[in-house]
């Protein structure tokens, strides 16, 4: 029997050449007690999302296959009885894939590979979707080491030849699946597992593009006070229902015509030979295989433009696009609807592991507040004073540095501090927070409201509140400098860009926090190649003759660049020059993501930097302002906020 399955598109057996999977009832979350789940909602809990089947000739029997991809035919695979769970699995570590697979390999993929070796995990379907998903399928199928293993061969085009070809795909599975678990097909469970999709119009938000990891949807469920809705390849399903006359089809043992005929003393219809048995996995393949590839399309397709479809839609308040690290598919996408579309709209990147759930947390919060008054995040149960003086703290714990403020009640700023960061965000806060304190001639008690932002907002103990930075730098710009559109701020790990309204709200913005190419970190560390302070670093570019190309935007890979530079006796104003612009071209290219316009006014800390400043200006064509107050921005607007919430 290995060798009939042990082909391309065909089931591989491996764990001990399993018969029946025996997976257990709670197996995966799989609940076995009915109908499929189409299309589910993160609020919801897409992770708890299953096409579930109702066996209960099973029992603790039930078969749960696993699927990556939107086409594979879950509700095929419940007629024999089996639960179908999505894989929105992430990895621990890649160290599997990293053994059986080349580093390029995208991070679903390579969770795929580490989700197919949890000891839950006995059965896989997957699809042609991407070369990504072939090149897994040849991997775990070269192991051996699923029980039962199938690849979807999943057309470009759904034309009529398409779905012919695709429906031999389905039977050649539905052939193989019977095969291998002792099943038979029940059309009555497999049209059970419909659930018809429902167009909404209610406000929400929508998560669109490729496969949507836990950290995110965790995340989501966590951060936006709107419902959100799971648009991705692998939480879209949209599987038309199947047609009354398919549901209803008489069994293959029904004589209702020739018992008709009895009723009626028609000798002719009780006398015919008995009809032949209705063939019902072809008679629901007929139809299904056309239903399944028809649904609205992923970019996988050659035709995907129905997709546009998915932004703008009735109640939808903005739009949140994830596409995953080495991924081409979805990015396109991404940069279309931007340009076409005036619903707010996040990117976000993630790399198949949680190790971004930190960054995670500040875009998508930062995103609620944009689709929300910030008020709404302010203190409650706070008591303002009848008579007495208001004085709001405002504190951004960044990674350098952490920036403490004290408004008073008119909105002046009455005290300011900078001070390292350190080792640790919660002691450099204390630190902060004493010396901004004394310098107001104030105590804590006198305060009226604490109000943290910054990366390590939520460790700082004492705060009534806290508010993303994105938020904070926008009203802290627009305090410094009201006619500003858009607010550069480049600090020590991470650069954004926020794209001002006429009020000074948050209308788009973009970060790059996944490395620390074109940040302070960046400009420190190949300050240190070249055996050169910051204040050095800073002037020398100034003084610049020659143009430099600086072509790697890694941070390591960039001071190897830099040491290769000064062997060959480059001057070291064109090499300093050379990273200015190198940080320059890379900002700009966030800015035009989020389609900033001047006025433009620089903050963090490498506004300092007078040769990015200028280098700036140069790649953008206008002017960028700075302010001394710059590096204080964030908690200057978190102070602000946090009065303004006061005065509501």
């Amino acid at each position: 029997m290995a060798d009939e399955f042990e082909r391309d598109g065909a089931a591989t057996m491996g764990r001990g050449q399993a018969a029946t999977a025996g997976n257990d009832n709670n197996v995966a979350g799989a609940t076995g007690t009915g109908a499929a789940t189409t299309a589910p909602s993160v609020a919801a809990g897409a992770d708890t999302a299953a096409v579930a089947a109702n066996d209960t000739e099973a029992g603790a029997d039930d078969l749960t296959v696993h699927y990556p991809c939107k086409y594979v035919p879950a509700e095929l695979l419940a007629g024999f009885g089996a639960g179908c769970w999505p894989c929105t699995f992430e990895a621990e570590s890649f160290e599997v894939a990293e053994e059986l697979a080349h580093p390029n390999l995208c991070g679903y993929g390579k969770s795929l590979l580490a989700y197919a070796h949890q000891p839950e995990v006995h059965a896989m379907v997957l699809t042609s979707c991407c070369d990504v998903m072939r090149r897994t399928y040849d991997i775990l199928k070269h192991e051996g080491y699923l029980d039962f293993l199938w690849l979807v061969d999943l057309p470009h085009l759904r034309g009529p030849r398409e779905v012919a070809r695709f429906r031999a795909q389905l039977r050649a599975l539905a052939d193989a699946f019977a095969t291998w678990s002792g099943r038979e097909f029940d059309i009555a469970r497999a049209c059970a597992s419909f659930d018809a999709p429902v167009p909404r119009t209610d406000e929400r938000v929508t998560l669109l593009g490729a496969h949507a990891p836990l950290s995110l949807i965790d995340t989501c469920r966590d951060e936006l006070s709107l419902h959100v809705e799971n648009g991705t390849c692998t939480g879209f399903r949209q599987v038309a229902s199947p047609p009354p006359s398919l549901v209803r089809a008489p069994a293959p043992a029904c004589h209702g015509c020739a018992d008709a005929g009895d009723a009626t003393g028609d000798a002719t219809a009780r006398d015919a030979a008995p009809a032949a048995p209705r063939d019902d996995l072809g008679a629901f393949l007929d139809w299904y295989a056309d239903a399944l590839l028809n649904q609205l399309p992923c970019m996988r397709m050659a035709d995907a433009a129905e997709r546009s479809a998915l932004v703008g839609a009735p109640g939808q308040q903005g739009v949140i696009y994830h596409t995953m690290k080495f991924c081409d598919y979805y990015g396109f996408e991404y940069l279309e609807a931007t340009r076409a579309s005036e619903v707010p709209m996040l990117k976000i990147e993630t790399d198949g592991t949680r190790q971004s759930a930190g960054q995670l947390r500040t875009r998508l919060k930062a995103f609620d507040e944009t689709l929300h008054d910030v008020a709404e995040t302010g203190a409650t149960g706070v008591t303002v004073p009848a008579n007495g003086p208001i004085y709001v703290l405002g504190i951004d714990s960044g990674s350098t540095s952490t920036d403490a403020v004290v408004a008073d009640g008119d909105g002046q700023i009455v005290a300011s501090v900078i001070v390292p960061t350190g080792a640790k965000a919660s002691a450099g806060a204390r630190r902060a927070i004493d010396e901004v304190l004394k310098q107001a001639g104030l105590s804590n008690d006198d305060l009226t409201l604490r109000v943290a932002t910054g990366y390590g907002r939520d460790n700082i103990e004492g705060m009534d509140c806290a508010i993303t930075e994105i938020t904070c730098h926008a009203r802290g710009a627009h305090h410094l400098m009201p006619e500003a559109h858009t607010v550069i701020d480049i600090g020590g790990q991470d650069s954004k860009v926020i794209h001002l309204d006429e009020a000074g709200g948050v209308a788009n913005f973009v970060m790059n926090d996944k490395c620390a190419a074109g940040t302070g970190r960046f400009l420190e560390a190949t300050a240190r190649a070249m055996e050169l302070t910051l204040d050095e670093f800073c002037r020398v570019g100034l003084e610049w003759k020659h143009d430099v190309k600086i072509s790697s935007m890694c941070t390591v890979f960039a001071e190897s660049e830099v040491i290769t530079l000064v062997a060959d006796d480059t001057p070291v104003a064109d090499i300093v020059h050379g990273l200015d612009m190198s940080v320059a071209t890379k900002t700009a290219a966030l800015a035009r993501r989020v389609k900033a316009e001047p006025a433009y006014l620089m903050t963090g800390g490498v506004a300092q930097n007078e040769g990015v400043v200028r280098a700036l200006e140069d790649v953008l064509g206008a002017p960028v302002a700075t302010n001394p107050s710059s590096q204080l921005c964030g908690a200057i607007g978190a102070a602000l906020l946090g009065l303004e919430s006061l005065q509501q």
